[in-house]
């Protein structure tokens, strides 16, 4: 990878982490646009680098974590599932399912769920009065539709913000949630896929993924902005004509020969 591969994925990562169009099905078909091979590190890179993004969200919400011990119990319960789910698929989720193809067919499916139930999502009256009033059950049930978004290119935001929305969550609640629960799942994926892979990391690479996370956090900072007003003025189906075109072009682009989705 050179600076401007870095870059390009970095500012993608940061703008799209939050949103429910999925970070790293973006981040695996921008790769293959630029033909940039799928080695070790470029998967590496394209999961360590949610860090910065993460880190905007702490920043961002420290007041909700230091209010209360409460959150960090349902958060619990939520991230349970995702980490037995990754401790015992990570080799072949990384091995299989990193590939433009997935990507691309798991935008158009989750697109067209989107559009489908965006209705669901906009008019859903809470029934809590906070976020972290959330039954035990209801946050355990969002961690495993959460486990769904593995597969690249479903968009964990997209799971959780689902998940959140039919276990009692109004839109906001839900897209808080989704945040919050981003925080321990991501430092996670991030920690687990370094322990395993950092040691055949040469010092350039270290420096291009340290470029990495600053350029992520900086643009996720500004997109999460952004994406609060989007879904409080439009909803959330527009997210899903985005992904269906973006999945379909991929798709086209294959098809001429102009990249390359290995299946």
């Amino acid at each position: 990878m050179n600076l401007l591969e870095v870059l390009i994925l970095s500012i993608i990562e940061g703008l799209t982490e939050f949103l429910p169009v999925s970070s790293t099905g973006h981040m695996i078909l921008a790769s293959a646009a630029m033909n940039l091979h799928e080695n070790e590190f470029v998967k590496s890179f394209e999961i360590v680098i949610q860090l910065g993004a993460i880190l905007a969200i702490v920043l961002m919400y420290a007041p909700r974590f230091l209010k209360s011990l409460t959150i960090y119990w349902k958060l619990g319960f939520a991230f349970f599932p995702t980490a037995v789910v990754g401790l015992l698929a990570y080799k072949t989720i990384k091995m299989y399912l990193f590939n433009p193809f997935v990507v691309a067919t798991s935008l158009i499916i989750g697109g067209i769920i989107l559009i489908f139930i965006d209705k669901k999502i906009v008019e859903s009256k809470s029934v809590v009065e906070d976020v972290e009033d959330i039954s035990y059950k209801s946050a355990f049930f969002i961690g495993l539709m959460q486990c769904i978004s593995m597969i690249p290119g479903v968009s964990r935001a997209a799971a959780t913000i689902i998940g959140g929305v039919f276990n009692g969550l109004n839109k906001k609640q839900a897209t808080e949630f989704s945040f919050l629960l981003a925080v321990p799942t991501m430092f996670a994926a991030a920690g687990y896929d370094l322990l395993k892979t950092s040691a055949s990391f040469t010092s350039e690479q270290f420096g291009l993924l340290g470029i990495g996370l600053v350029v992520a956090f900086i643009s996720a900072w500004g997109a999460v902005k952004v994406f609060l007003k989007l879904v409080e003025n439009y909803g959330f189906k527009h997210f899903g004509y985005y992904r269906i075109g973006i999945g379909v072009l991929f798709l086209v682009a294959a098809y001429f020969g102009w990249i390359h989705l290995e299946a």
